[in-house]
């Protein structure tokens, strides 16, 4: 492949990290059924082949082996552990049970709590502000030259969006103004009347006809 395509992201991270985040942990060892000691919770790095009990470390002297912890049934591991053998910028860490960890995979958060003001970039979990993501798989994937890619034409359709709304509602506002101008400078009287009091002994004004003896105004009708 060229330069950028899929190999490239690949050699980015050693050939361990993404079989050890699709394994599954903490089932039952099929080579050691019979012990005690037979929950799968180590994993080799040199080979590769699965999660596997203590007993099966036997077979694994002299390699790289790394020990899986759960919390709250998702799978973490220590920090002092993975950091002699991993980068881990970015990613948050906890406390749990007086040692620090990483959490291997994203955990689903059905929405931010309130007043949180940083987020993870892929599954948007909530985090302290000087972290990017929650987990070791959200930051292969955030960090992957195609979810960049994506993010930046989300963010680019997001603000011409917004300059479509504005624009929209600046032309809308104009317009409601300008109509409510028209019709200010419509509302005009084609004509008025003036219901004007009348005592004997005043005087009529120029363009009313005094009333009649019988009370009634003695009314033009003009016909064109």
């Amino acid at each position: 492949m060229g330069a950028g395509g899929p190999d490239d992201e690949d050699h980015r991270w050693p050939p361990w990290l993404k079989p050890l985040l699709r394994e599954r942990f903490f089932v039952q060892c099929k080579m050691h059924a019979d012990s005690h000691k037979s929950e799968c919770n180590m994993y080799c790095l040199d080979c590769m082949n699965g999660a596997l009990c203590s007993l099966c470390l036997a077979y694994h002297k002299d390699h790289r082996a790394i020990q899986i912890r759960r919390s709250s049934y998702h799978d973490v591991i220590r920090v002092s552990e993975i950091q002699k053998v991993l980068d881990i910028t970015g990613v948050q860490t906890y406390v749990i049970n007086s040692a620090r960890v990483v959490f291997l995979n994203e955990r689903p958060q059905p929405r931010p709590g309130k007043g949180v003001t940083n987020t993870c970039e892929v599954c948007e979990r909530s985090l302290l502000d000087s972290f990017r993501f929650c987990s070791l798989g959200c930051k292969i994937v955030g960090t992957s030259k195609n979810f960049q890619k994506r993010k930046k034409q989300q963010m680019s359709m997001a603000s011409d969006s917004e300059d479509s709304y504005s624009s929209s509602s600046s032309h809308g506002q104009y317009m409601k103004t300008k109509n409510n101008d028209n019709k200010v400078q419509s509302f005009s009287p084609l004509y008025t009347t003036s219901n004007t009091c009348w005592s004997p002994g005043s005087k009529a004004k120029k363009g009313n006809p005094p009333p009649s003896p019988n009370g009634r105004a003695n009314n033009r009708i003009l016909e064109h």
